[in-house]
């Protein structure tokens, strides 16, 4: 069994529900602007996603606190931490394999000024082929919209691309526009030579977060997640 093969078991059988691998080539300026010269180094990344509980997602437009309670424990820590076991296993069979390989933490913010991480982890997930990203500034696979939280592996392995950046679909859909409390989201196209503050307003979004802490003692929103089509089933009372 080659590398990519034993990596993808080896994810699969850890839980990951998504596995792919990114060529960063065409995003080396944007990363290393993010990330700084120790992440744009690495050519290659290796993307992997978790499907979160429809169950769980069905409740945040309730805005519950007993709700976003149990939304933030497993959608966020539990599933997180999962992904960080994953990320460093599959980190340790690329070392092991003679690889220089740098797990990236789920959803860690590192840069409180521009609000974000040391390396997208949607964008390693876009363009190994898993999805696009949407209106929402979210990753939107085809089969579960956004609802999934990813995790990337920064390696040298010369590992092979399971595809290229994905066409988006958000066609007309204003959907995650409308629902928005902090109108932070402007319904424009995603392009990679764009900056990100013409799609959406981090700064409400994060702001919105922080009254959200006060007001009901956990910090969840998530709306956007929830209302896009192309996460929703048909056939639920809860959704188009």
């Amino acid at each position: 069994m080659d590398l990519d093969a034993e990596l993808r078991t080896l994810a699969l059988s850890l839980g990951a529900d998504y596995f792919g691998v990114a060529d960063l080539s065409s995003a080396h300026d944007v990363i290393l602007e993010q990330g700084g010269e120790r992440v744009a180094r690495y050519p290659r990344a290796v993307a992997m996603g978790m499907v979160l509980q429809d169950s769980l997602v069905d409740l945040l437009p309730d805005k519950d606190p007993e709700g976003a309670i149990l939304y933030r424990h497993n959608s966020y820590d539990v599933v997180n931490q999962m992904l960080d076991q994953i990320g460093v296993r599959v980190a340790n069979e690329l070392q092991r394999a003679g690889h220089s390989a740098f797990p990236v933490p789920a959803s860690k913010r590192t840069d409180d000024k521009n609000i974000c991480g040391i390396f997208s982890q949607k964008l390693a997930a876009h363009l190994a082929g898993l999805g696009w990203i949407g209106k929402s500034c979210l990753l939107v696979t085809p089969d579960h919209g956004p609802r999934v939280r990813w995790i990337s592996i920064l390696t040298d392995a010369p590992l092979h691309p399971t595809g290229s950046a994905m066409e988006q679909q958000c066609g007309e859909c204003t959907a995650c526009v409308d629902i928005c409390p902090q109108h932070a989201i402007t319904g424009r196209p995603f392009h990679c030579d764009e900056p990100r503050e013409d799609r959406f307003d981090a700064a409400a979004c994060d702001r919105y977060f922080r009254v959200l802490e006060q007001s009901r003692g956990v910090a969840v929103c998530g709306l956007c997640l929830y209302v896009c089509p192309h996460g929703r089933k048909s056939g639920s009372l809860t959704r188009q």
